[in-house]
């Protein structure tokens, strides 16, 4: 069996190991010619972790991480409206990471030389065209970095991991078009501060949903400076029939374009605006995702991860169900080998929950909560309770988790039930 991955993002990389430790012949492919460190923060929810723990990275994922003990939602005037604990601080079997995307693509990358060999990840090559073989093989066209034929690879099944702007998924629907900005703009950077907020370990979010503030720890204890890292992403509303610049991990943005929108919020508990001051590099790019795909496979070729379901970065969702594809994945080619009924058990078990996911981020998913105090009580409160319910605010929450497939009770049973049951 050989499994051809186009891709070397955080899906197709865990996606390498979970094949891997399967005993499944696999080679990653990707179109940079160098993988960095690169971008800002990124969480890892109890489900997730819960995968990369059996693929034995625990130990390097909570060296390298923050372990979330809360998760707090604020109004506009950094009044509290819900707070609740996460990962182990919640009763989960696995924690809760906040993680730099780039120490953790780092981290995976070396996984996959050390266990598939160097000679399994080729960097340099973009995947351009598909075509089937006979004797059940798909061979995959790779271009290098001038855009000349780089290879040409043949295998039992393809798998596009290749992000939002996936070429597989262009290959496989080529009339969909770019993906969908539904008005809102992040702004994201990284400041190193001179000290935590809260707990030290809160994960915040703050404002509404034309106006938001959210931020969480990278480091708990200080560095040698005396300085602890803080991911924050500032989103703003705007008018979508007057377009945006095109999505990019990298484009950069001045301070003085969104700093004034934030100047009044200085809560006795953050002053949003110092720590705003204190980046030196942000980056800038539109909430976009695309509509449920009604498949993803087709043949001897699947999508995974951002290729199948982007969605917007709303409840820490993206990585972690990209890292729950691949273990579907490894778990139907392992029970079906390298063939279409595999791809089809995979779908089955993903697509539908996936689907779930992406319409309920686009109406905000447990983020809901901010934007009905806005709704509710602009002007501020004196209790939560006189505005929304407790019950609402639990429902809310609990809803979210049924939906996202993190529940306390089934993340801790879900060593007994494998990925793509029933159960």
């Amino acid at each position: 069996m050989s499994i051809i991955i186009a891709g070397g993002g955080i899906g197709g990389l865990i996606t390498a190991l979970a094949l891997h430790q399967k005993g499944i012949a696999v080679t990653v492919h990707e179109q940079v010619g160098e993988i960095r460190p690169l971008g800002v923060g990124i969480n890892l929810l109890p489900h997730a972790v819960r995968v990369l723990t059996g693929l034995g990275l625990q130990d390097r994922l909570a060296a390298a991480a923050v372990r979330t003990r809360e998760l707090s939602y604020f109004n506009k005037h950094g009044q509290l409206i819900w707070s609740e604990p996460r990962g182990l601080d919640a009763g989960y079997d696995y924690p809760q990471f906040s993680i730099h995307r780039g120490t953790l693509q780092t981290i995976l990358l070396d996984e996959v030389v050390a266990r598939l060999g160097p000679d399994r990840m080729f960097l340099g090559e973009r995947f351009v065209d598909l075509t089937d073989r006979p004797g059940g093989k798909v061979e995959a066209v790779f271009a290098g970095r001038d855009g000349q034929a780089a290879a040409r690879r043949q295998g039992d099944i393809l798998i596009g991991a290749d992000g939002i702007h996936s070429a597989v998924r262009a290959r496989l629907y080529p009339q969909e078009g770019a993906p969908i900005w539904n008005g809102r703009v992040l702004w994201r950077a990284i400041t190193e501060a001179a000290a935590p907020f809260l707990s030290g370990r809160t994960m915040i979010m703050a404002g509404h949903q034309d106006r938001k503030f959210v931020c969480y720890p990278l480091t708990t204890s200080p560095d040698g400076r005396g300085q602890v890292r803080i991911n924050w992403i500032a989103e703003l509303s705007f008018d979508r029939s007057k377009g945006w610049r095109r999505e990019d991990w990298d484009r950069t943005a001045r301070l003085e374009d969104i700093a004034p929108l934030f100047a009044d919020w200085r809560f006795d508990w953050l002053d949003i605006p110092a720590l705003m001051a204190g980046a030196t590099t942000i980056y800038e790019y539109p909430l976009v995702d695309r509509d449920p795909l009604a498949r993803w496979s087709f043949g001897r070729v699947t999508l995974m991860g951002d290729a199948a379901h982007p969605m917007y970065p709303i409840g820490s969702n993206g990585a972690s169900q990209a890292i729950l594809d691949a273990e579907a994945l490894a778990e139907a080619l392992a029970a079906h080998g390298p063939t279409p009924e595999a791809l089809s058990a995979y779908e089955e078990a993903r697509r539908p929950p996936t689907s779930a996911i992406v319409l309920a981020n686009r109406g905000n998913g447990p983020e809901q909560v901010m934007q009905l105090a806005e709704q509710r009580a602009p002007g501020g409160f004196k209790d939560i309770s006189e505005v929304i319910s407790r019950e609402e605010l639990e429902g809310i929450a609990a809803r979210y988790k049924q939906v996202a497939g993190f529940s306390r009770d089934k993340v801790n049973r879900a060593d007994a039930n494998p990925a793509g049951s029933k159960a």
